[in-house]
């Protein structure tokens, strides 16, 4: 019973410690968030105007728009975390959600590929359709995360918005402007916070 009640007391101590580090030290991966969201903002952005009809391409440019800026991203976000500070990015917090956000982006690009064997599959296009949902209910996860280590009320009606902008995604999954709603969803819903995180981080330099 006592190493129960010990190893109770360490558990508790451990989320105080991460709830006081989320408090008091600024959030990294704001740079990250901005990328994220402004690369693939603009490749939903040109799929629309492909999907469209305002630019005239052929069926094969959707999965080039999208390959593009997987290979873009990759490329910007090796330097990215060179350049993230390793004495803050080793507190509990920064761990906590740095780990959620990565778990967040393997967990999209598994899902993109297992859809994308299924359209083949299948011969259907359909199953693509959820991915701009499945993308923003992951974004919601991860801020929740974000926000049971801050307490910040923003941050929580961030993670709401993105669930919220999941199922409005879905309205209008059948309709080209389903991308044109979902690169706008990407700029509030990653890059903004990116940059209000990114601001937090220069004040307390």
């Amino acid at each position: 019973m006592t190493d129960d009640l010990q190893s109770l007391h360490a558990d508790i101590a451990f989320l105080k410690g991460l709830a006081q580090d989320g408090r008091s030290t600024p959030l990294l991966g704001g740079s990250t968030l901005v990328a994220a969201g402004a690369i693939f903002g603009t490749a939903s952005l040109a799929h629309w105007l492909v999907a469209s009809g305002r630019i005239v391409a052929s069926p094969w440019a959707f999965p080039v728009i999208w390959l593009a800026a997987l290979a873009i991203f990759l490329g910007v976000i090796v330097p990215i975390h060179r350049r993230l500070s390793p004495a803050k990015a080793q507190t509990g917090a920064n761990r906590a959600i740095g780990m959620a956000w990565q778990g967040v982006g393997w967990t999209i690009f598994t899902l993109w590929a297992a859809i994308a064997i299924v359209c083949w599959r299948t011969h259907s296009a359909i199953p693509m359709l959820l991915l701009p949902s499945i993308v923003l209910a992951l974004y919601g996860l991860a801020w929740m995360v974000a926000a049971a280590m801050t307490r910040k009320r923003w941050i929580w009606l961030t993670a709401a918005g993105s669930y919220a902008g999941a199922l409005v995604v879905a309205v209008f999954a059948v309709t080209p402007s389903v991308f044109l709603i979902f690169a706008a969803a990407l700029m509030l819903l990653a890059v903004a916070p990116g940059v209000a995180l990114m601001r937090q981080v220069s004040k307390s330099v």
